[in-house]
C-alpha cells in the first residue's frame, strides 16, 4: 500500500496536462460562505435590528462588469433573522468598507453620508473650475468675502466677551482672602464670648452655693452645752463602762426577768409554823425577796453579810427549797 501523505507524486512519461478536461463553470456562480455582519443594519420589511458581528450563512458571487484597479467586487446575500427577507451588500475596496445595496438600511451612517456629500461637491467644483477660468475668479472672491465675514464676526464676539466678562483674577483672590480672614476673626471672637459667658455662669453658680451654705450655717441653732459643776464628778457611777454595756446587751437580747406575773408560779412559799419563824427568819426573808424579784433580778445591789450568816442563809434556803418539793409532791 502506497503512502497517503507524500511530497512528490508520480507522473508518467507520456503525461500531457493539456489533455486534462477543464471544468467549465459560469462566471456568476454563487458560493455558500460563513460571514459576520460588517455593520449595524435594520430590515426594511419587519424593522428588525441586525447588529455588527452577527453570523450568517451567506451566498457570495462576483459582481459582473465592476472592478476597482483590477480588484473584483463581491456581492453577499443574507436573510433577516425575523422575516427571512433577503438583504444584499457588496464590498467597497476604494474606501475599504462595505456598501448597503438592498433590503435594509445602514445605521449610524449620517457622518459618513455628510463626508461623501462634501467630497462630491468638492469634486464637482474642481471639474467646473478646470474648464471655466471665470468661475475660478468668482469662487475666489466668494471665499475671500466669506473669510472676511467670519473674521469680523469673531472679532465682535471677542469684544463682546471682553465688555461683559472683564474679570480681574487678582482682585478676586484678594477678596476671597479678606473674606477668609474676616470669617476666622469672627469665629475667634465668638469662641471668646462663649468662654466668657461660661466662666461668668460658673462663678455666679459658685457664689450662690457659697451664700446658701452660709445661710444654712447661720440658721442652725448652736447646741446647748450642759453646764457641769466641779462636784459632778463625785456623783458619777463607779461601775466600769464595759460592765454597763454587758448588762444592757443582756437585757436587750434576753429581757429582764423581774416580772412577777410571768414568774410568780416558779417559787412557792412554805407555810411555816410559829415555832420555826425565828429559826428560819433569814431563809424566809430571802425566799420572800426572791419570789418578789422573780428569782432572776440582777438589778438589786448585793448585801454584804458575814461568812457565818451567809452559810446560815444558804442552808435555810436549801431547806426551804426541799420543803417546797415535799409540799408539792403531797
Amino acid at each position: 500500500m502506497s503512502e497517503r501523505k507524500v511530497l512528490n507524486k508520480y507522473y508518467p512519461p507520456d503525461f500531457d496536462p493539456s489533455k486534462i478536461p477543464k471544468l467549465k463553470l459560469p462566471k456568476d456562480r454563487q458560493y455558500v460562505v460563513r460571514l459576520m455582519a460588517p455593520f449595524n443594519m435594520r430590515c426594511k420589511t419587519c424593522g428588525e435590528y441586525i447588529y455588527k458581528g452577527k453570523k450568517f450563512n451567506a451566498r457570495k458571487e462576483t459582481v459582473q462588469n465592476e472592478m476597482y484597479l483590477g480588484l473584483p467586487i463581491f456581492r453577499f446575500y443574507i436573510k433577516c433573522t425575523r422575516c427571512l427577507a433577503e438583504i444584499t451588500f457588496k464590498t467597497d475596496p476604494e474606501n475599504t468598507d462595505y456598501t448597503m445595496e438592498h433590503g435594509a438600511t445602514r445605521n449610524f451612517q449620517a457622518e459618513k453620508l455628510l463626508e461623501e456629500e462634501e467630497k462630491r461637491v468638492q469634486k464637482e467644483r474642481e471639474e467646473e473650475e478646470l474648464n471655466n477660468p471665470m468661475k475660478v475668479l468668482e469662487n475666489r472672491t466668494k471665499d475671500s468675502k466669506l473669510e472676511m465675514e467670519v473674521l469680523e464676526n469673531l472679532q465682535e464676539l471677542k469684544e463682546l466677551n471682553q465688555r461683559q466678562a472683564n474679570v480681574d483674577f487678582e482682585s478676586m483672590l484678594k477678596q476671597y482672602k479678606d473674606y477668609e480672614e474676616e470669617r476666622k476673626r469672627r469665629e475667634v471672637e465668638e469662641d471668646e464670648t462663649e468662654m466668657k459667658a461660661m466662666l461668668e455662669q460658673a462663678q455666679s453658680r459658685r457664689f450662690l452655693e457659697d451664700s446658701d451654705s452660709d445661710e444654712e450655717a447661720a440658721q442652725v441653732p448652736s447646741r446647748s452645752i450642759p453646764k457641769t459643776k466641779p462636784t459632778d464628778i463625785l456623783q458619777e457611777d463607779t461601775e466600769p463602762q464595759s460592765k454597763k454595756l454587758k448588762i444592757e446587751s443582756w437585757d436587750r437580747s434576753v429581757g429582764k426577768l423581774n416580772s412577777k406575773s410571768q414568774l410568780a408560779g416558779l417559787v412557792t412559799v412554805k407555810k411555816q409554823t410559829p415555832g420555826s419563824t425565828t429559826a428560819n427568819g433569814v431563809g424566809k426573808q430571802a425566799t420572800l425577796q426572791s419570789s418578789d424579784a422573780g428569782g432572776w433580778s440582777s438589778s438589786l445591789p448585793a448585801v454584804t453579810q458575814p461568812p457565818s450568816a451567809a452559810q446560815g442563809s444558804s442552808l435555810s434556803l436549801l431547806g426551804a427549797y426541799s420543803d417546797s418539793e415535799d409540799s408539792t409532791s403531797d
